[in-house]
């Protein structure tokens, strides 16, 4: 016999739904609208920043045209590939804490574009420099500030009803229920969730009878509730284990004219990239997607080739010098060498300029620390500098390493952090770095295990989010950014 009533969230006044079309009109008019609001924005900054620079510099107001053409470029390479990578989807506007990375992330990828086809195509020379700068760093709050306003916008619109993406009606276990909402928070996804059927608890030792009768009588008033609600969806919040169970409630719910979805299982929380993978008429679920693609791979490697090249042929008589001092402050080689894990895990040996009294590279490896009595006075600053990394030029000119990636550590560190975090190998998914996604971020140098962790939580997020771009940005930072500087000793 059920235990428990049949719980509805909200009454069905409250979510009576907005005729479909005009709720795809309204969805689609506030998409439409977040483009325009961030390409007029783009378009005015570039005008007033033009104008104001050129009135307070040379007196004058400069020639509108350049101001406005360059307005119109930047907008078309901000947006257009927002718009194909879903940025102005609705379930994308309704919290503004994430638009602090993405938008400043696109801006400067924006102005690195920008900043390329000017030089390419040799128009650089017409722009003012000082009004190319205070178009950039002027425009960046006020991109934020419009997608604040439309975050605001879309908030409202999605609790009057407008836009909900989905209504949806869950059944499932209380505990099971419970978790789901807690862990993805559906109202900040663009679902409103109308109702709920908690299945009734029963103890092991029921029958199979008395319990398909039990959930038979669940169903009977889940569907009911279901038919009143008039979801667009129905979520089976079950264990993917009880399979007996899911195809019951599958039946039962296909006589509703809903969506039929299975509730991710709590395994996936562990995962951020999953997809559904169909090979005629197998479906898998991929977990993870394959690091790079043979294309990615040819593509990063040329990447890295070229500016290795580059590197070299322009510090080459910084690296004699550097080694030239090294030896001349301290007995010992100038390089230091020691066995480090790369691409799936195989060993190879890394470059480095020497910055301590000690050359190790066996069981026992002690970080450095601040103060650390082994590093060396010229030492001390070129750790301080990244110097120290550049001989690892000649790494990526080899194949063991790349320009950015998860940066490699001494073997037998990386055993003790495999023991410790159950992910961590997978930074051996693509070649090692010489600087990285965790390090212009600020985790570099000695690391105690939750550093450690969110070191291993940037790289992640590099190998599933890799591209050229990305790459350039990085070593960008790492250049200029005092985030790739914080803790080196």
């Amino acid at each position: 016999m059920n235990q428990q009533i049949n719980y509805t969230l909200t009454s069905r006044s409250e979510t009576r739904p907005l005729p479909g079309r005009w709720r795809a009109l309204a969805a689609s008019t506030l998409t439409f609208s977040s483009v325009l609001v961030e390409v007029i924005g783009i378009i005015a900054m570039s005008w007033l920043s033009g104008t104001l620079y050129h009135l307070i510099v040379y007196g004058e107001s400069g020639d509108t045209s350049i101001f406005l053409n360059l307005g119109v470029l930047t907008a078309g390479i901000f947006a257009i590939p927002n718009l194909i990578r879903g940025e102005y989807k609705i379930a994308a506007f309704l919290e503004f804490e994430p638009h602090l990375r993405r938008a400043f992330f696109a801006w400067n990828v924006t102005f690195i574009v920008l900043l390329a086809i000017g030089f390419l195509a040799k128009i650089t020379i017409v722009y003012s420099r000082g009004w190319t700068l205070a178009f950039y760093l002027s425009t960046i709050p006020v991109l934020l500030l419009l997608r604040y306003l439309v975050v605001r916008a879309t908030r409202a619109a999605n609790s009057a009803g407008l836009i909900a993406a989905r209504r949806v009606f869950l059944v499932g276990a209380g505990n099971e229920i419970g978790a789901f909402v807690s862990r993805y928070k559906p109202w900040s996804l663009g679902i409103c969730v109308v109702g709920c059927r908690f299945l009734t608890p029963l103890r092991r030792d029921v029958s199979a009878n008395e319990r398909l009768e039990a959930l038979d009588l669940d169903l009977n008033e889940a569907v009911n509730s279901a038919r009143v609600l008039e979801p667009d969806a129905i979520f089976l919040v079950l264990p993917w284990s009880e399979t007996a169970t899911i195809s019951r409630c599958a039946e039962r719910f296909m006589s509703l004219p809903a969506e039929i979805h299975l509730a991710p299982e709590q395994i996936l929380q562990k995962f951020d990239h999953i997809q559904l993978s169909t090979r005629g008429p197998m479906s898998s679920l991929q977990l993870t997607r394959h690091p790079l693609s043979k294309l990615e791979v040819f593509e990063k490697r040329v990447f890295d080739i070229v500016i290795a090249s580059i590197a070299i042929a322009l510090l080459t008589p910084v690296l004699l010098l550097v080694a030239t001092l090294i030896k001349l402050d301290s007995p010992g080689p100038a390089f230091f060498v020691q066995r480090r894990y790369g691409f799936n895990q195989r060993q190879f040996r890394i470059f480095k300029f020497r910055t301590m009294t000690t050359m190790d590279d066996g069981d026992e490896v002690l970080q450095a620390r601040r103060s650390d009595p082994r590093v060396t006075r010229i030492g001390n600053r070129l750790r301080r500098w990244n110097i120290d990394e550049v001989p690892q030029l000649f790494n990526v000119l080899l194949g063991d390493m790349s320009l950015v990636g998860p940066r490699p550590h001494a073997l037998t560190h990386d055993r003790e952090y495999e023991r410790k975090i159950s992910i961590y190998a997978r930074r051996h998914n693509v070649k090692p770095g010489i600087t990285g996604w965790a390090q212009v971020n600020g985790y570099r140098g000695q690391t105690d295990d939750e550093k450690m962790r969110k070191r291993v939580e940037y790289d992640l997020y590099y190998i599933d989010n890799w591209s050229l771009w990305l790459d350039f940005f990085i070593l960008i930072r790492t250049v200029l950014s005092r985030h790739a500087y914080r803790n080196a000793h």
